[in-house]
Order: structure tokens, then sequence, then C-alpha cells
């Protein structure tokens, strides 16, 4: 029998620096201008609605109509709601992600290095996920924070690391967290945060409406799974908190149809039904962000108002919050499992 030789005790003098052995996790969501002003948000607009991922029209038809038109009228609106809800920090959700891998770090043991990106905009994922290999880390857990699955979203994510690791020739071994629409800790963490923001209200709520972000009917008839996934979670919170609960979609886009019922619609006809005391929170939403803040916190609240409603209250989103970061490790640690001891 050949005797095993002995695994050699240092590299050569002339090996190349590498650094390897560690495990990276990669928060990611969507971004935002890197300012309140026109030229920023022309940009981010300019990339976000660019990607065929999000608008599911031919290049050659939706570019020209991007470029002349989109581009040339939206920004000035954009813009002027930003400049609402932004931050010194800068917009909500750029602030709300930073904290959230901010209080991730060292959660895993000093071998894993918590990092985040945004999907369009600066702090880009092919940036990130080269910083985390230039740290050593050959194993990532690239963690979209959707918790319902959309093609738009999760997948234009998956899509931009997968084109990024293409041109590598060392590439990372990489898993992707699943979406957690129906996860029991995410259930059990948007239930804590919302008895605790309903037990502060000067009102008892008729209804509690969630809001999640609307996507265009034809992606549902196309088969993806978000407005099911949507569903689910609004029904488990229902039982949950054994509130009545009404699912609504905003922020639509354009003259198609899109996923219904529409939130700026039902918040108009809610008081015509004798609901005048309401109370809204956006379970799609990882991070507080211009959807919710500016359109539903604000606007929603002017819409329903105006209807004849008396009392209309935001719930916010789970953030950074220690019972959205408590959720955050116990997803995170489920999928780090097998490279990380007792994560």
């Amino acid at each position: 029998m050949t005797a095993m030789l002995p695994a050699p005790t240092h590299l050569p003098a002339d090996h190349p620096k590498v650094r390897s052995g560690r495990v990276g996790v990669l928060l990611v969501n969507l971004g935002s201008p890197d300012a309140a002003e026109a030229g920023a948000v022309r940009r981010f607009l300019g990339e976000f609605l660019s990607d065929p991922r999000v608008i599911e029209i031919p290049m050659a038809i939706w570019q020209p109509i991007l470029r002349l038109f989109v581009l040339n009228t939206r920004p000035r609106i954009t813009t002027a709601n930003y400049a609402k809800v932004w931050t010194p920090q800068g917009s909500p959700i750029t602030a709300y992600t930073r904290a959230q891998a901010e209080g991730l770090k060292g959660k895993f043991g000093a071998n894993v290095i918590v990092d985040w990106a945004m999907r369009y905009g600066t702090r880009s994922i092919p940036e990130r996920l080269q910083a985390l290999m230039d740290d050593g880390c050959d194993r990532i857990l690239l963690a979209p924070l959707y918790p319902q699955y959309s093609a738009a979203t999760n997948a234009t994510v998956v899509d931009k690391a997968n084109e990024t690791l293409a041109k590598w020739r060392w590439q990372p071994a990489l898993r992707t967290l699943p979406p957690y629409y129906d996860a029991p800790e995410h259930i059990e963490a948007l239930a804590t945060s919302l008895r605790a923001g309903l037990a502060g209200l000067d009102f008892a709520p008729d209804l509690l409406l969630l809001s999640f972000h609307g996507m265009p009917q034809r992606t549902l008839d196309r088969g993806d799974p978000y407005h099911c996934q949507c569903r689910k979670t609004g029904r488990l919170l229902g039982d949950v908190l054994d509130l009545p609960v009404r699912v609504t979609f905003q922020s639509r886009f354009g003259r198609a149809e899109w996923l219904k019922p529409y939130t700026d619609a039902t918040l108009e006809t809610l008081p015509g039904e004798g609901i005048r005391k309401i109370a809204v929170a956006c379970p799609g939403f990882a991070a507080d962000c211009l959807e919710t803040l500016e359109e539903v916190a604000m606007e929603g609240r002017a819409t329903f108002l105006a209807a004849g409603g008396n009392d209309y209250a935001y719930l916010p989103c789970l953030n950074d919050s220690d019972i959205g970061m408590a959720m955050l490790r116990a997803l995170l640690a489920r999928e780090l499992a097998g490279w990380v001891e007792a994560a």
C-alpha cells in the first residue's frame, strides 16, 4: 500500500496571495437614487426601467418610449416624492438595508462576512460580490429581501449575480435565500410588530389593510407566483391576528391592467362601506421606502380622509427593529447550515 504523503506545512514563496475559506452573506434590496435630485432620479429610473424582468415589453418598442417620454416626465414627480421622505442617511431603503447588514455582523461567527447591495443604482451586486471574494469568501449566500417571489424582484437579483459570476474564472459556491412569505418566523415577526403598532393607536381600526406592491396582471397569467404568495401572507396574518384583513396592490405604472384590488381605489371606497377607521401595513417590503412612506403613509392617508374616512394609521415595516433582525438572523442561519456551525 502506498503511504499517504503528508500535507504541506507551508506554501511556496512564489505562491500567489489569495484568501479563501470564509462565508459571505449578501443582503440585496431594490435600490434608490443617490440623491433626491432630478438627474440622480433619472439615472436610477433609466436603469430600473430598462430591466427586461421589470418591463416585459420588447426593448425595441419600450426603449424609445422610455427615453423620449418616461424619462422626460416622470423624474420631476418622483424627485418631489423622494424629497418628502429623504433622510440625513439617504433614502430610507438605503438607510434601513445598511442598518440590517450592520446589525447582522458578527451574528454568525467571525468567519462570516455580512454585506449589502442594491439591484439598481450604486453599491451594485457585482461590486459587492467582488468585495466578498476579495475578503476570502468562497461560499456566498445571496439574500434578496423580497418575502414574496416575483421574476421582477427575486429573479432579477439572481440574474445579476449569475451574470457577474459568468465572467469569473474562480466562482464561489452560491446559495439563495428562498422567498419567505409563509415562513413561521416571518409571520410571527410581522404579527408581533403589527400588534405593537395597533396597541399604540388611539383608535380601534375597523380594518387592517395590507398593501403589497403591484405587478401587471400578465405576470400572474404567465405563471408568476407573486399574487398567490401575497394572498397567503395576508391570510396567515389575518388568522394569527384574528382581525378583519384585506389585501390590496399599489404602485401601478402604465395603462395595462395590474393585480387587483388596487390600494388607492380601495381607500376611496372604504368609507362608503362604513369603514372609517383603518390601519395600513405593507408586509411585502422588508424595509420602508418611497412606496410605503410617500405613497401609502402620505398619499394613502389623504385619499382615505378625502373620501370620508376618520382615522388612518400607517404601521411601519420590520426594518432593522429587534423583531425584524431576529427574524432575518433565523432565516439566514437556516440557509447557512452546513457552511457555518451553530449558525
